[in-house]
């Protein structure tokens, strides 16, 4: 009987154990509550935080904290075990992950998260920590499995004490402003699953393969943007379990994806875009046949598209964009049914985008989420068949040669959210037509939407980026189209013939890039948001003074960094309120009619990059400019400044790019300073009173020196903009009007590769010094209208680079060096009006151009109709002796007539008997002299 009852107590304690399991596993029979000290501690972590959201709300008071937002506790213990503070309002392009600044916390990460003891879940990301480095008491964490501290604004080095965190399965440091010497730290993390360094400077770091290939759990590896320069080969891939291999924009310097790559036949993610390998596409890739996502854009890949890409039946992410490649949609790609993503971008495909359409009409249509055809050579007309392709969100089939209507099946794409279309013979849709979708982004650029501007964009709701630049647009902009578009991020209307007055746009908080450029709006500058980035009002016709635009709320910090107006009909000075646009990088206030000094408050403009102020009637000095120390370009052009150069100029602004003086009235010597701006490639100071010789230091110049200068990159402003503009990643190229072949021309795309000394029309004196032959990757050198002497250096033909020379009105003499006929890319020549002589060099250049670049000379052969045969010129080895035959000539003057003298006067000296009949018979031809004169006289 005892027995039974054992059993039986034994028993109704297993069912209690089970039921108060159950209970507690689900959570919501039992709970036992924070622990005090860590709710104390979780208040003193938000004390340090700002919450402009309120986010946080619910952390208060002595309320429970294991209900608070982000807030997990053990049931069992009540020990808080995940502390969850994500921004949750994120949103993502096609390249990453953004926040919105709105509802970041920010602040600094208190150390009473130590007390948190049990805490094995830590997730800060896409918060704002202002730039302090990783908090060392993290590393003392001991209990931590999950780490998330991507977008968190963290900097400087990782501390290696992470290495101690040995629980640890996923490290997120991505999105930072990190860096390491080394990674030695990393096989402490022996569970680690899932590591994402993305971003983080790992370049010093030259053990990272081999540290990584030692975690034996590793299954996702992302080290995008990293700069990793080279990608060692390895014997054995022990992280063969890898699923994830991101390795996006390294650059490495290897050519080819080593083979190590190929072995990680479990890889379903694999992205290599934007490093620099070539050849074709590897033939390795094809053991990877558990691949879902194969992302090889941006290389230098070549040759044709290999059929066996279109057999990984599990594929849902394609993208071969950017390379050298070629090859057409195939059949075959009709039985990829999962394919969700397909990135064609330059791509020659050469085919009809109805066939396109037609091969993905089966299966594919159904899952397809993403098609991008950017620039691929597609053609004929967008067919009905756009219309089945029910869950594309994003289509791109921009820059190719599609033409026709738009079709009405593109209403049938309800889940539409991004749509370019741009560079395409298009023509718009009904004005009455209203679409079923609701898009963030709409690109058509260049097609040809009528002249009323689209009614259809009121429905849109959602919209925040907009671009209807070069659309034919001709009438106004409706009223309700301003006062309905406050959602919009991005607007380009730019290239049209839009006309009207533009409203104040203080109330739209969210535009950040507006650009109205070359249209026909008037009126005067209309009041803009301080949020705004981007403003180019340029080549309208907006007049009247600055000021209320400058300085509206001049105590406010503006968040503007590209401004451009030029080529307007704006007037007065410019107004002394620039201090509080220190984020300004661009400034263009070219072609207008200011006028006065330049005010003291444009050097607080310490971003400053570029400043265009080109033909206006500005005056005074440009001393208020000598704390923009950031300058790249600076263009004063056509104004009348009235000073020497200065000689701050070479050692404030050591990265100057393009520096343009140009007819104003700067005087006096050329300082030595200016041969200290390596990376100069522009220098125009034509049509000024400057004196003197050229310094021989010209040839620091480096920029113009070699032909594989990396300094042209600095002229490239490369900004990375916002989400909702498309693409991502934009490249705002600087531009500058120079003086090459005789004529004014705006360069813009390739300015990089520009190479130019103009300093015509001043009063520069001396020899041309032969330093300046070093410069072999200067393209336009025009010394005319000044009074150089002597003789073109004898070794220009090294400046192989020339393409134009301009020496006429000046004093050159001797002869054309005959190096000068090497010089293959020469294609403008003047040399008229100087002392030059002898026979043109015979080259293929040199006789093809008019006999006009020669004339003002004394030079024969072709082009000129002289003949050298007429005109006997000294050869070029004997040019050199003309001095020593005219010194041996005097010489033998003044030999003869001392001998002569002496054999006169000798003897006469000698004897007296002979200086007496010399003198009677000097005194009888003087009496026949004298008697001649008196008979000619009568």
């Amino acid at each position: 009987m005892s027995g039974v009852l054992v059993f039986a107590f034994l028993l109704f304690e297993l069912l209690a154990i089970a039921t108060v399991s159950v209970s507690f596993s689900n959570g919501s029979s039992y709970h036992v509550g924070c622990l005090e000290s860590e709710r104390r501690a979780l208040l003193r972590f938000k004390q340090d935080l700002q919450d402009p959201s309120n986010r946080l709300a619910s952390w208060i008071g002595y309320e429970d904290c294991c209900a608070w937002a982000g807030v997990v506790c053990d049931n069992v213990t009540g020990h808080i075990v995940e502390l969850n503070l994500r921004n949750p309002f994120t949103y993502c392009d096609l390249s990453q992950s953004k926040a919105n600044p709105r509802s970041m916390l920010v602040g600094k990460v208190n150390p009473s998260l130590l007390d948190l003891k049990h805490l094995s879940y830590l997730d800060l990301s896409y918060n704002d920590f202002q730039g302090v480095q990783i908090p060392r008491f993290i590393c003392s964490m001991g209990n931590l499995r999950y780490l998330n501290l991507s977008y968190t604004q963290f900097v400087g080095m990782i501390p290696p004490q992470l290495g101690n965190l040995s629980n640890l399965q996923y490290l997120d440091l991505s999105w930072n402003f990190l860096y390491v010497e080394n990674l030695w730290w990393l096989p402490g993390l022996s569970f680690l699953k899932d590591l994402d360094l993305s971003y983080v400077n790992l370049s010093k770091a030259s053990d990272w393969l081999r540290v990584t290939n030692t975690l034996p759990s590793l299954v996702k590896l992302r080290l995008s943007r990293c700069q990793l320069h080279h990608l060692p080969p390895l014997a054995i891939a022990n992280f063969s379990t890898l699923t994830t291999l991101d390795l996006l924009y390294n650059q490495f310097d290897n050519s080819f994806v080593p083979n190590w790559v190929f072995g990680l036949i479990q890889l379903v993610f694999l992205d290599l875009r934007r490093n620099n390998f070539q050849g074709p596409i590897p033939e390795g890739l094809q053991n990877l046949t558990s691949l879902k996502h194969l992302l090889l854009d941006s290389n230098r890949f070549n040759s044709s598209i290999p059929n066996w890409l279109y057999r990984f039946n599990r594929l849902e992410s394609l993208g071969v964009s950017n390379n050298s490649l070629q090859g057409r949609v195939i059949r075959s790609m009709a039985s990829l049914c999962n394919l969700r993503s397909v990135m064609l971008s330059c791509v020659k495909l050469s085919q009809e985008i109805s066939e396109i359409f037609d091969i993905f009409s089966g299966c594919v249509s159904s899952g397809l989420e993403i098609l991008v055809l950017r620039g691929s050579s597609v053609s004929g007309h967008l067919t009905y068949k756009l219309g089945q392709f029910k869950n594309l969100y994003y289509l791109d089939l921009s820059n190719n040669s599609i033409v026709g209507p738009i079709p009405f099946s593109l209403g049938h794409l309800s889940t539409l959210q991004f749509i370019d279309l741009s560079y395409n013979e298009l023509n718009g849709m009904n004005d009455n037509w209203i679409p079923p979708f609701q898009l963030a982004t709409l690109g058509l650029r260049h097609c040809h939407l009528g002249s009323r501007f689209p009614s259809w964009l009121h429905s849109q709701k959602h919209l925040n980026y907009l671009d209807l630049s070069y659309s034919g647009i001709t009438g106004s902009i409706p009223n309700i189209f301003w006062s309905s578009a406050s959602q919009i991020y991005v607007l380009d209307l730019s290239f049209n013939q839009i006309h009207g007055q533009i409203p104040n746009l203080t109330n739209a908080a969210q535009l950040e890039v507006l650009s109205l450029g070359s249209n026909s709006f008037s009126g005067a500058l209309p009041l803009i948001s301080s949020n705004l980035i981007e403003l180019d009002f340029s080549n309208n016709s907006i007049s009247g003074s600055i000021f209320h635009f400058i300085c509206y709320r001049a105590h406010e910090l503006k968040k503007l960094q590209f401004l451009y107006l030029r080529g307007n009909f704006l007037q007065g000075e410019l107004t002394d309120c620039w201090m509080n646009y220190q984020n300004l990088m661009i400034l263009d206030l070219s072609n207008n009619k200011f006028t006065g000094n330049l005010p003291i408050s444009l050097g607080s403009l310490i971003s400053l990059q570029s400043l265009h102020l080109r033909k206006n009637n500005l005056s005074g000095t440009i001393h208020s400019l000598k704390n923009c120390t950031a300058l790249l370009t600076l263009d004063v052009g056509e104004n009348e400044f009235v000073e020497n150069i200065p000689t701050w100029i070479g050692e404030r602004f050591s990265r100057m790019v393009v520096l343009i003086l140009r007819s104003n009235k700067f005087h006096s010597l050329l300082p030595k300073g200016l041969c200290d701006l390596a990376f100069l490639q522009i220098v125009d100071l034509a049509d000024n009173n400057l004196s003197g010789e050229v310094p021989r230091c010209i040839h620091n110049l480096r920029a113009m020196v070699t032909l594989n200068s990396h300094a042209g990159k600095a002229i490239q402003y490369q900004f990375l903009l916002y989400a909702s503009r498309a693409p991502s990643t934009a490249m705002l190229l600087e531009d500058a009007l120079v003086v090459m072949k005789g004529r004014a021309a705006e360069y813009k795309c390739i300015l990089n590769l520009v190479r130019i000394i103009d300093f015509s029309k001043n009063n520069f004196s001396g020899k041309i010094p032969l330093e300046v032959t070093n410069l072999k990757a200067l393209q336009s050198f025009n010394l005319s209208n000044n009074f150089f002497t002597g003789r073109i250096p004898e070794s220009i033909g090294a400046m192989r680079s020339l393409e134009s020379i301009d020496f006429s009105l000046n004093q050159l003499s001797g002869e054309i060096p005959q190096s000068m006929s090497s010089l293959t890319y020469l294609n403008h020549l003047n040399l008229s009006n100087n002392n030059l002589t002898g026979k043109i060099p015979s080259s293929t250049q040199l006789q093809s151009f008019d006999a006009s670049s020669y004339a003002g000379n004394d030079l024969c052969g072709a082009p000129l109709p002289r003949n050298c045969s007429e005109h006997v010129s000294t050869p070029e080895d004997e040019n050199g002796d003309e001095d020593e035959l005219d010194y041996w000539l005097y010489v033998s003057i003044a030999l003869g007539f001392m001998g002569g003298f002496w054999c006169l006067i000798g003897p006469l000296l000698a004897s007296r008997r002979w200086r007496y009949k010399y003198y009677n018979f000097l005194d009888r031809v003087g009496d026949r002299i004298v008697f001649v004169n008196i008979r000619t006289d009568w």
